[in-house]
């Protein structure tokens, strides 16, 4: 059983759930019949068959169909994107003295090295202690940029000599770190890895705005990456930026019906004719849809719908770049990189503020009320957030 439409297809969610894939999380939920339980597309527990499982959309949607929360997964607790068996690790990147964890601080932590890898290079192209060293620089290079002296900072980034540090700063950069300091230019990318209804996004900042906004999971997001890197010179690395900051807030605001129009600065490089695609897009009014035939017209190219339709497909911005508005001249939906069902749940979000989570019982207070509520009387303590049930 599908109990809502725009879920992605239920042979996809039954391969993420046996595979336990983290990009699914709150995207949907797994109710077992043999056992009564609902459960996350991540869960630990020995996979159910097919023909036993069913898929919803909304987690009280589970509860509401007699399914009790899962011991194991815990569905009542809010998503942070990240899957469970990982939070460890990423609290204890968030920890100054944790910036040269090895493999034997893994298996402390209870991770087997080989599966924290996988899972690295499955999300960020990279294995996981390149990503430590590539975030670790990253903030060495603005402490650099910042009048910090070479010295300082190479003890502060965790490195014993003045000589490692010169080493990996330049295989990474490109430059001495003496010289990185009066190159601004060479700032590098920042990423990071957000958590959202439909599933976790990747966000990367330039210095001057946002580059790239993507879900997870698309097929192109690494070649975006690479794209991006040959562009701009620079790496990517994980790190704090006020522009991933920003997006942040606004993408929560956006998926609880409360904000319309961004406002973080984009920069998205492009040919002539993808730009003009891309700018049109940004013209198209929250609620609304065009045709591609549409966009076309507006560009003054009406020939040109199939190019068009590349060019949306090469945007880099989903949603801020809202590419999701073109359908065809039919009404029917085709051609989104998230995915058919992610482009439906977006219309439906615009469509109207509450059609994400239902429609609004008369006399239930506000929106933002009503989902606190619903939290609470799920879980049984305070409101999750707008990543909760």
């Amino acid at each position: 059983m599908q109990t809502n439409p725009s879920l992605p297809h239920p042979s996809t969610m039954y391969r993420a759930l046996v595979r336990r894939d983290a990009t699914y999380e709150g995207v949907f939920w797994v109710g077992v019949r043999t056992t009564g339980i609902v459960c996350r597309p991540t869960c630990p527990a020995k996979k159910p068959r097919r023909a036993n499982v069913e898929f919803f959309g909304r987690l009280r949607d589970a509860i509401a169909a007699g399914y009790r929360p899962c011991k194991r997964c815990r569905p009542l607790r809010p998503s942070s994107g990240t899957p469970a068996w990982l939070e460890p690790l990423f609290d204890a990147l968030n920890d100054a003295s944790s910036e040269r964890l090895r493999d034997a601080d893994l298996r402390s932590l209870g991770l087997g090295p080989a599966r924290v890898r996988r899972w690295f290079v499955r999300t960020y192209g990279m294995t996981f202690h390149a990503y430590r060293r590539n975030r670790r620089l990253g903030r060495a290079l603005l402490r650099l940029q910042n009048g910090e002296s070479v010295t300082a900072t190479t003890f502060e980034a965790g490195y014993d000599s003045l000589t490692g540090f010169r080493d990996a700063f330049s295989d990474l950069f490109g430059v001495i770190p003496s010289d990185a300091r009066v190159q601004d230019e060479r700032s590098p990318l920042f990423g990071r890895r957000m958590a959202t209804p439909l599933g976790p996004m990747v966000a990367v900042a330039a210095p001057t705005g946002l580059c790239l906004l993507e879900f997870a999971d698309r097929p192109m997001l690494a070649t975006q990456l690479r794209r991006l890197r040959r562009h701009f010179g620079a790496p990517v690395v994980g790190g704090h930026h006020p522009y991933l900051d920003q997006i942040e807030r606004e993408l929560q605001r956006y998926f609880n019906g409360d904000l319309r129009h961004f406002e973080t600065p984009l920069i998205s490089p492009g040919t002539a004719f993808q730009e003009a695609a891309w700018a049109v897009l940004r013209t198209i009014p929250y609620g609304r849809t065009v045709s591609y035939d549409e966009q076309a017209r507006r560009m003054g190219r009406p020939e040109a719908q199939r190019a068009v339709g590349a060019a949306n497909g090469a945007n880099r911005i989903a949603i801020v770049i809202p590419c999701h508005r073109v359908i065809r001249a039919d009404g029917t939906l085709c051609g989104y990189g998230g995915g058919l069902w992610r482009k439906q749940r977006l219309l439906e979000l615009e469509s109207s503020p509450c059609s994400l989570d239902g429609p609004k019982p008369k006399g239930s207070g506000s929106r933002k009320e009503r989902i606190g509520n619903e939290a609470s009387t799920l879980a049984g303590n305070g409101p999750s957030g707008f990543l909760g049930p």
